[in-house]
């Protein structure tokens, strides 16, 4: 196959690139280039329309990957119309394409689509109502590749870590060397996800829906789907687990005191939902995904991590 990935320098396009290399005949493309860099690699700003244009008549993918984003949650508060370009009206661009091409786009969607006032996971089938900029951004892009009628799937994912990039894991790292006090937001739920295991996702979802030889049944149906490591849990917890274990692998000299917080303890621009966990049952049930455990996988972060220091 030939597919095109988008957002190849950033957190999750970085996983992507060596796990969809074997799949097919990869082309990246990004603003950066990324750290590897692959054979066929294409410096582009997807706000640049005729570029983009361009890249597709040239490389004639069969499978578009996106995995471009703003992602800078308050900061969209600030700068609407750039988050509204890159998370809505790019995918709209690439889906239109894909639409009249023939092809298949895969596209990243997020938590923060939803409110968080649900007292349970939510199901894809839920309302959306985003209480930020980011996800009303990210919400407008699900609704330009639905409706676009092109071929695709849409995972919803949530509180993405890696090794790289700028993410909760690295920061509560940077904090926990320079401060020995952390007050962490106890009254937020979600579940955290390696960019790692999403990535192996990925794959599962454009090998079932586009790879040639695929068994009967298959493609699954398009649409949206919901996909996060597991279980739950509050970002108190879960910097409580990278501390401690951090600190077994070396990647910490000191354990620092943290403390339980409410949201209100902390004036941010932007509001995040209360419970943004997301029911998976569904990919699990079509695509015979089981999602990973959350320990297990920081502990193989954190253990790349400690490798490449």
């Amino acid at each position: 196959m030939r597919l095109l990935l988008t957002g190849a320098s950033g957190q999750l396009g970085t996983e992507l690139l060596p796990v969809l290399a074997p799949l097919a005949d990869v082309v990246a493309a990004d603003v950066v280039e990324p750290a590897s860099r692959p054979e066929k690699f294409h410096k582009l700003n997807l706000s640049d329309a005729e570029a983009v244009e361009a890249l597709l008549a040239e490389a004639r993918p069969e499978v578009i990957v996106n995995a471009a984003a703003y992602t800078a949650v308050d900061k969209a508060e600030s700068e609407g119309a750039v988050a509204r370009e890159i998370n809505a009206a790019v995918p709209a661009r690439l889906a239109r394409w894909v639409e009249a091409n023939g092809a298949f786009l895969l596209h990243y969607s997020t938590d923060y689509v939803f409110d968080g006032k649900a007292e349970r996971p939510y199901l894809e089938s839920d309302t959306p109502s985003p209480l930020n900029a980011y996800g009303d951004s990210k919400l407008a892009g699900e609704r330009a590749v639905a409706e676009s009628g092109c071929r695709h799937v849409i995972l919803r994912t949530s509180w993405i870590y890696s090794a790289h990039g700028n993410n909760f894991l690295r920061t509560m790292l940077r904090l926990a060397r320079e401060r020995s006090h952390l007050n962490i937001v106890n009254d937020q739920h979600g579940c955290p996800t390696w960019a790692r295991n999403l990535a192996g996702v990925s794959r599962v979802v454009v090998e079932r829906m586009c790879a040639p030889g695929r068994s009967a049944g298959d493609p699954p149906d398009p649409g949206v789907y919901h996909y996060c490591d597991s279980p739950a849990t509050t970002w108190y917890d879960f910097a409580n687990s990278i501390f401690q274990a951090a600190a077994t692998r070396g990647l910490l000299d000191r354990l620092p005191q943290v403390e339980a917080v409410t949201s209100g303890r902390f004036q941010t621009a932007a509001t995040r939902p209360r419970n943004s966990v997301l029911d998976t049952r569904k990919i699990e049930r079509v695509f015979r995904i089981e999602p990973a455990r959350l320990e297990p996988s920081l502990v193989a972060c954190l253990e790349e991590m400690n490798a490449d220091a």
